[in-house]
């Protein structure tokens, strides 16, 4: 497992390769947000993917142009409902606990189920379909012999995380997209994303024995980095299970 940026990692699971939220565009500004550093792999190191696990469609710090032009090729590209209808061709479509398969080179099934996601606070703006800013989801994998893998997307909710921990007791790696993610004119400057603290807490309810944060970098509108992620860990006693990543270094290596 690799941070290749922001919030694109790297997921080698049974033989196959699982890219979230694919963003490889350059530094500079896009609209309301400003991206201060660039992937540390560009689309062709990576490689093609056999899946992309796209939280959300709609903000480009989750999914840029050269991240679309990725996904396109991809073997599939697993989302939201919304979002697959308005990508279209590869795309597959789940609402929150709906899953999918994929099969691995030696023919056993991995198992991609959606799970529910908040992109910001409770009380915040939701859209026309009562999603808090924008349809968002996460992802639990698993496969029979491999750890059974978490990725938040998105999320800000305390809540949506003990649903997922509810229904996936085994979680082994939680892949927690953190940063405070937060934007003055949206729910008055309120995160978006997890705290440094809030991960924290997700870690526990999860009782992951590996966390591994992302989307904690590369973005002028995070407001918490590394040292926060390290402090919050540490106050609540589970520095262990915390692997920051650097971007383009492996970080896990046992889901292959």
């Amino acid at each position: 497992m690799g941070l290749i940026g922001g919030s694109t990692v790297v997921i080698d699971y049974g033989g196959l390769r699982l890219v979230t939220d694919p963003t490889f565009d350059p530094p500079g500004s896009y609209g309301p947000l400003i991206k201060t550093e660039g992937p540390a792999l560009g689309p062709d190191e990576v490689g093609d993917a056999d899946a992309v696990l796209l939280s959300h469609e709609d903000h480009a710090d989750n999914f840029d142009r050269a991240g679309r032009s990725y996904a396109a090729r991809a073997g599939r590209t697993i989302t939201g409902t919304h979002a697959a209808e308005r990508l279209a061709g590869n795309a597959v479509g789940l609402d929150s606990w709906q899953t999918t398969e994929l099969t691995r080179p030696t023919g056993e099934v991995v198992t991609v189920a959606a799970v529910p996601a908040d992109h910001g606070p409770r009380d915040g703006a939701r859209d026309q379909w009562g999603n808090i800013n924008c349809e968002v989801i996460g992802f639990v994998i698993g496969s029979d012999g491999l750890p059974t893998v978490y990725v938040s997307g998105d999320n800000a909710s305390i809540q949506r995380v003990g649903e997922v921990a509810r229904r996936f007791p085994q979680i082994e790696i939680a892949v927690l997209f953190t940063g405070a993610a937060r934007v003055d004119f949206k729910d008055e400057g309120r995160p978006l994303t997890l705290t440094a603290e809030r991960a924290a807490d997700a870690a526990v309810l999860l009782d992951a024995n590996t966390v591994v944060p992302a989307h904690f970098r590369g973005w002028a509108h995070f407001s918490q980095g590394s040292d926060e992620l390290t402090a919050a860990f540490t106050d609540a006693g589970i520095a262990d299970q915390l692997r920051v990543p650097e971007p383009g270094v492996w970080t896990v290596r046992n889901q292959s």
